[in-house]
């Protein structure tokens, strides 16, 4: 009996711990000036493999992508952040919904608008759920920080 306890003990111990190392998704940040005072932040998701990222609006069950920019007085959200990628919807059972994600890639864009000419830094945490057809990993929040304006 205690032979079957270590092994289910050492089984859990290491289930967790490939899981806490897991990391099927990369980011990368950037600021793209498209007019006067006015940037586009990317904030992309390189995803590895068969993993999927959900979209901000996912469906019922997993946690949706969210965005959170931390104020800052120099800097003005224009509109709400806009997902580039290929958008791929399917029913999941387990869910018992109609699922939207991404896979490989996608990119969130937030424009920005600065209040003067100097530069300054967006910042802010990226909330987010990845699964694939075996499994999901817990939520993670990724904080981000991006120069916006100056050269």
């Amino acid at each position: 009996m205690k032979k079957i306890f270590f092994i289910l003990l050492l089984s859990a111990i290491t289930g967790l711990s490939n899981a806490q190392l897991l990391n099927p998704v990369q980011w990368t940040y950037s600021a793209k000036k498209i007019a006067d005072k006015t940037y586009e932040i990317h904030l992309t998701a390189l995803i590895d493999g068969n993993w999927h990222i959900y979209a901000q609006d996912a469906g019922e069950g997993p946690v949706p992508t969210k965005l959170k920019f931390t104020t800052n007085p120099l800097l003005t959200l224009i509109g709400n952040v806009r997902e580039d990628g290929k958008l791929e919807q399917t029913f999941d059972k387990n869910f018992n919904s109609t699922l939207k994600y991404y896979e490989k890639q996608v990119d969130f864009v937030q424009k920005v608008k600065l209040k003067s000419s100097a530069s300054t830094v967006a910042k802010g945490t990226i909330t987010f759920m990845i699964c694939n057809d075996r499994q999901c990993l817990p939520p993670r929040d990724v904080p981000f920080s991006i120069k916006v304006g100056g050269k």
